[in-house]
């Protein structure tokens, strides 16, 4: 199980909040000194955790509030965003024994292998205030159970919480891989995070258009009457250039990123999804179960269709 926070470190806001599983000491030493290398670290620490009786065989976990080094930044042309992703990717990559699960501004990931409600005592996420959180409670079917396995799946502010199977995973690697990302997790939803990413950082689309393409209308349905000549275009476009990227199998995801989320399910809705509002909270799940053991009594409540986004922003509703 696992938890993402976004508005939980105000005081360090500008910086890189680094959150890294340690399986040894010599681990930890190596990692520290490659951050050293590139970044500027103004404060490090343990995370501070609760000994819990269901959550064993935990490893270091640390986190750092990191700036890249000007000389770095300089000397690579590239903007620091990059530089963090690029950062992460290859440590995740190549250091054994450590793992840089979180690593977005003014965000973190709080994630162990245990019951999400055991994962939350663990981290003592009542001493966290946030303006949004996503949270997952993951049984693996195919995948080993393990620290780095549970969601959220983070890369710089982008998180994402995953129900399904995606069974266009090794097409889907094949082609973000050959952009600089590893996928070495040991599960799919890694790969669903690196999407965005590209997507969206890189590519500079919006999440409307990403929706597009992973979860693509079909062939059919593009040329039917539903869409207006320019709409065709721009589908067919995303459809030609993007077809790697789209993502089959039934599945539901809520992804965080800086200033709001965005729910989405599969083309055919093999997943279910459910949104509610009740006030000016918005609350996305896989089962309305799940919203009504929050808030039990609310404003309104719907399920999207298959391929349908729902966009959710800082003091602005989509």
């Amino acid at each position: 199980g696992g938890f993402a926070g976004y508005g939980i470190y105000p005081e360090y806001a500008d910086y890189y909040a680094f959150h890294v599983f340690f399986d040894t000491q010599a681990a930890k030493d190596e990692c520290e000194r490659e951050i050293e290398k590139h970044f500027d670290i103004v404060n490090l620490s343990k995370i501070p955790t609760r000994q819990h009786p269901r959550i064993t065989d935990e490893p270091m976990i640390w986190r750092y509030f990191v700036a890249p080094l000007p000389t770095k930044l300089a000397a690579s042309q590239l903007d620091e965003s990059e530089i963090v992703a690029r950062f992460v990717i290859r440590i995740n990559h190549t250091l054994d024994g450590a793992y840089i699960f979180s690593s977005g501004k003014n965000m973190g990931v709080f994630k162990a292998n245990g019951f999400p409600e055991d994962v939350g005592e663990y981290y003592m996420l009542e001493n966290y205030e946030a303006y949004s959180w996503t949270c997952h409670g993951r049984y693996p079917t195919n995948t080993p159970g393990w620290w780095g396995g549970a969601h959220p799946f983070a890369l710089l502010d982008y998180t994402i919480v995953h129900n399904g199977e995606i069974s266009s995973y090794d097409a889907n690697r094949r082609y973000i891989e050959m952009y600089g990302y590893k996928c070495n997790l040991l599960t799919d939803t890694e790969g669903i995070t690196y999407i965005i990413d590209f997507l969206n950082r890189k590519q500079k689309l919006c999440l409307e258009d990403i929706a597009k393409i992973i979860a693509a209308p079909f062939w059919s349905e593009i040329d039917s009457d539903k869409y207006s000549e320019s709409e065709r275009q721009k589908l067919k476009y995303f459809r030609n250039v993007f077809s790697s990227l789209l993502i089959t199998g039934p599945f539901s995801i809520i992804l965080g990123f800086d200033g709001g989320l965005m729910a989405l399910n599969d083309r055919l809705k093999l997943r279910s999804m459910v949104a509610a509002e009740k006030g000016d909270m918005v609350y996305l799940a896989s089962e309305e179960c799940a919203i009504r053991a929050i808030c039990p009594v609310v404003d309104r409540i719907w399920s999207p269709r298959g391929g349908e986004p729902i966009i959710v922003k800082l003091n602005e509703k989509k």
